[in-house]
């Protein structure tokens, strides 16, 4: 069977197949691990790590909506990386990846 070409990246390619997009300003985040070691060599246990507030965008929604019902569109894409809140967000699993759903207000910035 011939592999067939998709216009999409793989993260819109597995999102796609679960048939989720998100609606309006909404934006889907899957986490990006911390490090578990700290600068000085010490191992941190993962029963001691706080869940990271670092992730890549892996969908986006159309836009929100202004007072003149005039779509704005969102400021990030997927595959950017960004930082958030600490409880910024709702989680979710996906196709049995846990991830998280967030408003494009939650996100406090794009990682170079």
């Amino acid at each position: 069977m011939e592999e067939q070409f998709s216009p999409f990246s793989l993260e819109e390619d597995n999102m796609a197949k679960s048939k989720f997009r998100p609606l309006h300003d909404r934006v889907v985040v899957r986490r990006v691990e911390s490090e578990s070691k700290t600068a000085g060599g010490i191992i941190i246990p993962d029963t001691a790590k706080e869940k990271p507030q670092e992730g890549e965008i892996i969908a986006v929604g159309s836009g929100a909506r202004d007072e003149s019902g005039k779509l704005v569109p969102l400021d990030v894409k997927a595959g950017d990386r960004i930082l958030f809140g600490k409880w910024s967000g709702t989680e979710v699993k996906l196709n049995g990846e846990d991830l998280l759903i967030m408003k494009e207000s939650d996100i406090m910035g794009i990682i170079g």
